[in-house]
């Protein structure tokens, strides 16, 4: 039986620890979240500020050649949204 991811915007999310990556890793890119510190709200917690990195998953790539962008958010929310903004468009280019 196949896993099935939470989705965003109808590409997978998936998170290991601290990191959130969005995107198909079949497609050419996907976006790379991560989480450098949280709050802690009445009983949750949450995200503070995030690195978001627009990454090429061509394996052949030297690892800093495959970030194509790089930018900083506060909240969870934010940065993914700009992530998929930037996800989206790049895989228009290369289409």
């Amino acid at each position: 039986m196949a896993e099935k991811f939470f989705e965003y915007k109808g590409k997978p999310l998936v998170r290991s620890g601290n990191t959130v990556y969005y995107g198909d890793i079949n497609d050419p890119y996907v976006v790379c979240l991560t989480i450098k510190n949280s709050e802690d709200y009445k009983d949750i917690t949450l995200a503070g500020d995030i690195t978001i990195q627009l990454l090429a998953t061509d394996e052949t790539l030297p690892p800093k050649d495959r970030i194509v962008k790089k930018s900083e958010k506060k909240g969870l929310f934010t940065a993914l949204d700009l992530g998929a903004t930037w996800l989206e468009r790049q895989l228009k280019k290369e289409a």
